[in-house]
């Protein structure tokens, strides 16, 4: 059986309008379907399908995530360019939500924490042309987001966001 790409994740959450409103304000998400204080169903722009995230909520008291536990360890979402990179860390960022950055030479990624304590990555993929070479150093640095929109500008669209094959 061959896949061809993730088609929605599920998370469980504390509070489904406070998780609403993180992920509409941060990643655009919209709301597609919604079962009102139980769970709700939300689209990317753009997207074709049906939902790409479902939210069900767990209530005030659910335990949150704990490191080096059997589980998920984060979700990583694409967007088309650096610009739309460096929009997504100030939002972060005005949030307390991004935990961090690394440039893993083939992705420059933002690291983040949605209100119930579940990781995230947002990326922008590095042209694959510009990708190192194997065998060459392929150590992650540190996202020096300023000198990679100086290189390839804040518009570029790279990976699906250009028409690649995911």
């Amino acid at each position: 059986m061959p896949v061809r790409r993730l088609n929605h994740a599920v998370l469980f959450v504390r509070d489904i309008e406070c998780s609403v409103a993180f992920y509409s304000q941060v990643f655009d998400f919209s709301v597609a379907h919604e079962m009102p204080g139980r769970a709700a169903f939300l689209r990317a722009r753009g997207s074709d399908n049906d939902h790409d995230l479902g939210l069900f909520a767990l209530g005030p008291d659910a335990r949150g995530p704990q490191r080096d536990r059997v589980g998920l360890h984060h979700l990583a979402w694409e967007v088309g360019t650096l610009g739309e990179l460096a929009e997504t860390a100030e939002l972060l960022k005005a949030r307390q939500a991004l935990t961090g950055s690394t440039d893993f030479l083939t992705a420059k990624s933002l690291h983040g924490v949605d209100p119930d304590g579940n990781e995230f990555e947002v990326l922008w993929r590095t042209p694959r042309a510009d990708w190192p070479i194997s065998g060459e150093n392929q150590k992650p640095l540190p996202l020096d987001l300023r000198s990679a929109i100086d290189r390839w500008g804040p518009d570029l669209r790279t990976g699906a966001a250009a028409g690649a094959v995911t």
